[in-house]
């Protein structure tokens, strides 16, 4: 029985979840109200997205998109506008904060892998077959640590089968730092 996953990975969540509220407070207070007064409309993007063992739940994200925008999967976010607002939000990774709230409702974890939209079927069928499914999903992952432009989805998939297969406080830590490192990294030119 492997303890840190069975209970210390939740306690871990529930610990960062309210260091979270505590240090990004004030980010969350200013991004409601720049959304909310530059973009007049909700907050919050709400949209159902694929969890542990293929379960449904409601993702909830900060707005960057204009309002009655379609819901596509981020790899087809080109086809999307974004909000004045929302293409700082999303270049700093600040539409995910409110994640924080999955995490704490436990649909989500801080590491694992990236929940899938209804739409991503291939994802979710590879995903399956590796046994990642069985894993609540992630603010971040190994495959977001390990991304480059253009990954498929099998070797996304491939990413998750890896971290499910080696899940361990060692190895959550070690994505949540290369995380940050990832964040800080400046935007690639084309």
């Amino acid at each position: 029985m492997n303890i840190y996953k069975n209970f210390g990975k939740r306690l871990l969540d529930i610990f960062l979840c309210f260091l979270s509220f505590v240090l990004l407070f004030p980010i969350f207070i200013v991004v409601s109200i720049l959304i909310f007064f530059f973009d007049k409309g909700p907050i919050f993007f709400y949209q159902t997205r694929i969890g542990k063992m293929g379960k449904k739940f409601t993702m909830i994200k900060f707005r960057s998109m204009p309002i009655n925008t379609k819901n596509l999967p981020s790899d087809e976010i080109g086809k999307i506008k974004i909000s004045k607002i929302g293409s700082f939000i999303r270049r700093t990774n600040i539409d995910e904060l409110p994640q924080i709230f999955n995490i704490l409702f436990n649909d989500m974890s801080f590491v694992g892998p990236r929940p899938p939209t209804l739409k991503q079927k291939k994802l979710i069928d590879y995903r399956k077959k590796n046994g990642s499914i069985n894993c609540k999903p992630g603010l971040t992952g190994l495959a977001q640590i390990s991304s480059y432009d253009g990954m498929s989805v099998e070797v996304k998939a491939k990413f998750d089968g890896l971290y499910f297969s080696e899940i361990s406080f060692a190895n959550d830590l070690k994505i949540i730092f290369k995380t940050f490192i990832y964040l800080f990294k400046p935007p690639p030119v084309y």
